[in-house]
C-alpha cells in the first residue's frame, strides 16, 4: 500500500473510532499545501511526501495523522487543541497539544512536545 494511502486510511479509521468523543475546530473549509488541498478536493492521495492538510477534525501529513480531541482555547482564529496523533510505523497513538495560529498566509501548526515542529503556513484550499 502506498505510504500516503496508508496514512489516509489510518486517518479515516481514527476519525471513525474517535468521532463520538472528538471536538472540532471552529473553521470553515480545508487548509493545506498543494497536495493536501488536492486530497481535500478529490479524496485521492497524490502519494506525495510533501502533504499537509488541516480540517476542523484533523491535521494530516504524509507520515502522521492527528485527530482533534478537544479545543482547549480559542482566541479569534487561533486555537490550542488536545490532539491524538498516529505516526506511520507506530502502533499506539500519542497525545499532544497543537497550537494552531492564523496569519496572512494561512494557518501554522506547532506542537508543545517539540518546539522545532512548524507546519505551514497552510492557505485555504480553493
Amino acid at each position: 500500500m502506498a505510504r500516503g494511502t496508508l496514512v489516509l486510511t489510518l486517518v479515516s479509521l481514527a476519525a471513525l473510532t474517535s468521532a463520538a468523543s472528538a471536538d472540532t475546530l471552529p473553521i470553515k473549509g480545508s487548509y493545506g499545501n498543494k497536495d493536501g488541498c488536492a486530497y481535500a478536493k478529490s479524496g485521492e492521495s497524490t502519494g506525495s511526501e510533501n502533504f499537509f492538510l488541516l480540517t476542523s477534525e484533523a491535521i494530516t501529513t504524509a507520515a502522521s495523522a492527528c485527530t482533534i480531541e478537544k479545543v482547549l482555547k480559542t482566541e479569534g482564529k487561533n486555537f490550542t487543541a488536545k490532539v491524538s496523533c498516529e505516526a506511520e510505523g507506530e502502533e499506539a497513538a500519542s497525545e499532544d497539544t497543537a497550537k494552531i495560529t492564523y496569519g496572512p498566509k494561512g494557518y501554522t501548526i506547532g506542537f508543545t512536545s517539540d518546539a522545532g515542529i512548524k507546519w505551514g503556513p497552510l492557505p485555504l484550499c480553493k
